[in-house]
């Protein structure tokens, strides 16, 4: 169970990047982008879940939720790139 939500969630997060760009306004981009930041925060908690229940070990843990971090990263730029044009 934990790892089909855990491939919804990921999946989700490029969806409504994509959902939001289509949308042609910043404001829907913005909040599409805010549900994508939401899904990724999901995602990190399913790997810190994985990680405690023994499902994934640490290396792997520690390297998925470097990725995240950077991911979370580009999503906040892109938002503030968008509230400040």
């Amino acid at each position: 169970g934990l790892a089909a939500q855990m491939q919804r969630a990921a999946v989700s997060i490029p969806r409504n990047i994509a959902e939001g760009h289509a949308r042609k306004s910043t404001g829907a981009f913005t909040n599409q982008l805010s549900i994508a930041a939401g899904s990724l925060a999901e995602l990190e908690t399913q790997i810190t879940l994985a990680h405690r229940l023994d499902l994934c070990p640490q290396e792997l843990a520690e390297s998925l939720l470097t990725r995240t971090d950077e991911i979370g990263r580009m999503l906040n730029g892109l938002k503030a790139s968008l509230t400040n044009s």
